[in-house]
């Protein structure tokens, strides 16, 4: 499916998509999209939904007014699983590219809320 420009749905929602992997810094993603979701900075979407060809996820993320990928680390799950799908438009944010390190990312508050931060920013 190819993406409606997110640029012109000015209306629609802002989606954050993350990575939810087995390593500390997928556990920080999630619980990072999780915590923008309670802060009303976007709404944390399906991205298995997405991978899946799901028509009414695939529907809303085109509708979109602004994406987020949040990726764990520099495999890119979450970029790659939204260009497959035909997205193109979306900002992206990899946890490794801020300084943590796969494996050794304490999954605490004050690494949830750097990347809060960051991705709260690259929303707005």
């Amino acid at each position: 499916m190819k993406e409606t420009n997110s640029q012109e749905c000015a209306g629609g929602p802002k989606l954050i998509f993350a990575c939810s992997g087995a390593a500390d810094v997928g556990e920080i993603s999630d619980r990072a999209a999780r915590e923008m979701t309670k802060r009303g900075d976007g709404a944390m979407f399906c991205l298995a939904g997405v991978g899946g060809n799901v028509p009414g996820i695939l529907k809303k993320t085109g509708a979109a007014s602004k994406i987020l990928a949040v990726d764990g680390c520099e495999l890119d799950c979450v970029k790659n699983c939204l260009e497959l799908a035909g997205f193109e438009k979306f900002e992206h944010l990899c946890i490794t590219d801020m300084g943590m390190t796969k494996g050794q990312a304490p999954v605490n508050d004050e690494n949830i809320a750097t990347v809060v931060q960051r991705g709260a920013a690259m929303l707005s």
